[in-house]
């Protein structure tokens, strides 16, 4: 069945249409398309975000692997580097800081009528990719290959079927998820 909505990009197209909306929608829903909340999370008085991240990679991680392990999908990670991880991080970093929004949110936002994650978020996004763009040439040969590792997963660094580390990483947030729900943090 997927592989031949693989072959149907218009299929696709309107699939991740709805699939984005109904993202969007539940992150509104979850709140965490507030300012105030993601704000609060920064300065680390409310744990709504990291909450429904928690929530979220359990959930694709055991999806994931699942469809692998069905034969339903494969995974292609892509390659990656400590100079793309530091650059990424960066550039992730700086507009959140500045905005107190990350590229889901604020598309969430946006679709709840918040201009400030319209003219700064969108905008800022933009503008970032630009600009990241213009400097990839450059960026490449002197940072993002630093450090590469290429297209390594724990289960390969390890050499085990990847459900001997799946199990124990949703384990490990699944307990840290009820502990959170538990101290009421």
């Amino acid at each position: 069945m997927l592989k031949v909505l693989h072959e149907k990009k218009g299929v696709q197209l309107i699939l991740g249409l709805v699939i984005g909306i109904l993202f969007g929608f539940l992150l509104q829903k979850g709140g965490v398309t507030s300012y105030s909340i993601i704000i609060s999370q920064l300065l680390l008085k409310d744990f709504t975000v990291v909450k429904i991240m928690l929530a979220a990679v359990i959930t694709g991680t055991l999806g994931v692997h699942l469809l692998k392990s069905l034969g339903l999908a494969e995974l292609h990670p892509k390659p990656g580097s400590v100079g793309t991880s530091v650059i990424g991080g960066l550039i992730f970093g700086v507009g959140f800081a500045t905005l107190g929004y990350c590229p889901g949110t604020i598309a969430g936002a946006v679709g709840q009528g918040s201009l400030d994650a319209l003219l700064g978020g969108v905008v800022g996004i933009l503008l970032g990719a630009g600009i990241f763009a213009s400097l990839y040439p450059k960026l490449q040969s002197a940072v993002l290959i630093k450090g590469d590792f290429g297209e390594l997963t724990l289960p390969k660094l390890l050499k085990v079927n990847p459900w001997v580390v799946v199990l124990p990483v949703v384990i490990l947030l699944t307990g840290l998820l009820l502990l959170m729900e538990k101290f009421g943090i």
